[in-house]
């Protein structure tokens, strides 16, 4: 039995933080599809805390249980990509998923992006 969104919303007023209800929506995430941080302040209710949901994602610290590199911004680029190993590893990750990636490009955004809102 999965968590759903009524699950991340009913911790809202715990003391489970921010960071780790970030972490909760990006475990959901399913393999080969992406989403982007403002997608998942949307998803908990805190719209305009994108750059909020990057520094959780910064913050994970390469956790192998929190898929960080299916969060993107909202154009598909991987502007998180400084945060990982090596040079490309966000970028190969995602490949490996079958996720296409020209010039730090996810290509065909649209088709791939996960929305927490419509899919939870």
């Amino acid at each position: 039995m999965g968590i759903g969104k009524k699950d991340i919303d009913d911790q809202s007023g715990s003391d489970t933080n921010f960071f780790d209800r970030v972490y909760e929506v990006a475990k959901l995430i399913p393999y080969g599809r992406v989403t982007s941080y403002g997608a998942i302040a949307k998803c908990l209710g805190a719209a305009r805390s994108a750059r909020m949901v990057g520094w959780a994602m910064n913050a994970c610290g390469g956790r192998e249980d929190i898929p960080a590199h299916r969060v993107v911004n909202r154009k598909g680029l991987l502007t998180g990509k400084h945060h990982f190993e090596g040079t490309n590893l966000m970028q190969q990750l995602l490949e490996n998923e079958g996720v296409k990636v020209v010039d730090n490009q996810i290509i065909d955004f649209e088709g791939i992006f996960w929305d927490p809102m419509q899919e939870l």
